[in-house]
């Protein structure tokens, strides 16, 4: 670095400063852990002068970013950095070094995504501490340590993808896309103790379509999958904010009304029988559905299923294409 044109005060802090990282790089060499960081695989060591705001770092931290150390200034501020954080983690960043600073944390120690020359991000985790304070105890010197952690960070936001879509292969079912047995079973045991505990009414339907195996035997499995699909599209689009509707297994259909009476439910359950009885099919075939309604009152899950389920029969032996 050239000096010429430093005041004398400059000069001064400028050897206070170098004085400052020369007794920490010392003090590095004595202690084998180096900082209590003595991990491998970093981006190496970085120094921040308060006092002068200039910052002494490997060169890796640059490179890294895409950058030839020609184009780095020869004094670095804290800012040369902060600046180039993502929008979303500068605020988390900051504050975590300033509760350091402040006392209210042992160490700094964030994550945060810092831009490239490119323009695109890398995700680094960053630690330090305070190593130096003035006779007051203000902190002088902080020293520290930096990963480039954008691997394991892509390699985790992947694993959380597929865990998502595990998670949703669990509850949906695979041919209609909505609910199926496991999501309801969990679903009705969940408002079923809210309506217990709150004594509101909650009430099923089952519902079932009819003549489905006539449909596969004359038409085929592909046709009668097909008409499942439609099936459970039309009845997903008839539920309100709260209910929940899914495939309970085969050709069978559960539907969950919380917050509603029997009355209420069978209204309901009419008005979407008649949707699908009026719905052009594939080929413009027609189909039907049954359908059988219950209230809770305080029987257990499966009789709570059974006692729709029989009523869902009753509609079978009365005709079909009916609710009872």
């Amino acid at each position: 670095m050239d000096y010429q044109g430093f005041s004398r005060e400059q000069l001064i802090e400028r050897i206070y400063s170098l004085e400052r990282l020369t007794k920490e790089l010392r003090k590095e060499q004595e202690q084998e852990t180096r900082l209590e960081f003595a991990w491998s695989g970093n981006l190496g060591h970085w120094y921040w002068d308060i006092r002068t705001n200039t910052v002494t770092f490997d060169s890796q931290k640059v490179t890294a970013l895409g950058y030839d150390l020609t184009e780095i200034p020869e004094t670095v501020t804290y800012q040369f950095f902060t600046d180039k954080l993502h929008p979303e983690d500068y605020q988390s960043t900051m504050e975590a070094m300033m509760k350091h600073l402040q006392g209210e944390a042992e160490v700094y120690e964030v994550e945060y995504r810092i831009r490239t020359k490119e323009g695109d991000y890398k995700w680094y985790y960053d630690r330090g501490k305070i190593t130096q304070v003035d006779e007051a105890g203000k902190p002088l010197f902080l020293a520290g340590i930096v990963f480039d952690i954008t691997e394991q960070k892509e390699m985790l936001m992947e694993l959380e993808a597929q865990n998502l879509i595990l998670a949703e292969m669990s509850s949906v079912d695979s041919l209609t896309k909505i609910g199926n047995h496991r999501t309801l079973m969990e679903h009705l045991k969940s408002e079923m103790a809210l309506a217990l505990r709150k004594k509101t009414p909650l009430t099923i339907v089952m519902f079932d379509v009819d003549d489905f195996k006539r449909i596969n035997d004359e038409k085929g499995h592909i046709y009668g999958d097909q008409v499942l699909r439609e099936v459970a599209q039309l009845l997903q689009k008839s539920m309100r904010k709260r209910d929940l509707v899914g495939r309970y297994g085969g050709e069978e259909f559960m539907a969950i009304f919380p917050h509603t009476t029997l009355a209420d439910g069978k209204k309901i359950a009419e008005r979407i029988r008649k949707t699908v009885a009026e719905h052009d099919f594939i080929s413009g075939m027609r189909v039907s559905l049954s359908g059988g309604v219950w209230e809770y009152k305080t029987e257990s899950i499966t009789e709570l299923i059974h006692a729709a389920d029989q009523q869902l029969y009753e509609a079978k032996r009365n005709g079909k294409n009916r609710v009872e």
